[in-house]
């Protein structure tokens, strides 16, 4: 493996769009033939938040910001909005969408966004989900642990 970061980040939510639903987020960094897993979980959340979330903690687990750092994803909320440019339209429009509507997560993006600046060798790349890519499965089985770890049923 060469001298850069590979980061696999996922979400996963139980009960999405209801209110007392449980998410959770797992990712797993790679560097030098080395993994590293984190993971946690929230209340009422969103898919959509723990795939935010994943990537944010896994970019503030990054100590030296000056290597490659590529992120892989199965979010397609994730992977388009930094690889099609949604953020700047956004940003633009004072977090508006298309629609004039307020865009979710805003707190989150903001995050990301701050951190992405950090980064000036940083790349996303979205995956197929549920697909057998190694990691990707793993990041998804973290997010799915923590939830059950931290709210058993």
């Amino acid at each position: 493996m060469s001298d850069r970061i590979l980061i696999y980040c996922d979400g996963a939510c139980s009960n999405n769009q209801r209110r007392e639903n449980r998410g959770g987020w797992g990712a797993v960094l790679l560097y030098k033939g080395k993994a590293k897993e984190i993971s946690g979980a929230e209340w009422n959340t969103s898919n959509n938040r723990m795939e935010l979330l994943a990537c944010i903690k896994a970019l503030e687990t990054v100590r030296n910001r000056a290597l490659p750092v590529e992120v892989f994803t199965d979010s397609a909320y994730l992977a388009n909005c930094l690889q099609q440019g949604w953020y700047r339209r956004w940003q633009r429009n004072g977090w508006l969408t298309a629609g004039k509507k307020p865009v979710e997560n805003k707190d989150l993006w903001l995050r990301l966004l701050a951190l992405k600046d950090k980064f000036p060798r940083l790349a996303f790349h979205k995956v197929a989900g549920h697909s057998a890519i190694e990691w990707n499965e793993r990041a998804d089985r973290l997010a799915k642990e923590a939830i059950q770890k931290l709210f058993p049923v």
